[in-house]
């Protein structure tokens, strides 16, 4: 998707034959989400703060991926491993943290940009540099 285009209508519908799953419809695309017993679900989908923190770790390998290949840096493998602190989350503070492993024949060099790289994802800058406007609509009937 280009900078600046309008991205796909996502639905999310309520699959009623479950306590909380709702199914995610994004163009061909679909993913349950749901929330664990302990909240009252049946930990039958990845939940929404786990989609909010995989988009990160998806941005910041695809995003790494990219520019290797527009670069010319062999890489092999990525793996984006993202790990949540949201002990303070009620007080405004969400702390995500990725460790990416790439393999290949790369150097140190290769490496540190890869790293900077990975700090300009566009998710990266849209959590951390961007101001998010929602509106929410209920729809008549």
């Amino acid at each position: 998707m280009a900078a600046g285009s309008p991205g796909p209508t996502i639905e999310v519908v309520r699959d009623r034959a479950h306590k909380m799953r709702h199914t995610v419809q994004v163009r061909q695309h679909e993913l349950s989400a749901d929330e664990p017993p302990a909240v009252g679900g049946e930990d039958l989908g990845v939940t929404p703060h786990d989609l909010y923190d995989s988009a990160l770790g998806a941005c910041k390998a695809m995003t790494v991926l990219w520019y290797a290949n527009r670069k010319g840096i062999p890489v092999e493998d990525i793996r984006a491993t993202v790990e949540r602190d949201d002990s303070q989350e009620r007080q405004g503070t969400y702390r995500l943290k990725v460790l990416l492993s790439v393999t290949g024949p790369i150097t140190d060099a290769q490496r540190a940009e890869l790293l900077a790289v990975a700090d300009k994802c566009p998710v990266h800058k849209l959590m951390t540099k961007a101001t998010t406007e929602v509106v929410t609509e209920l729809a008549a009937g």
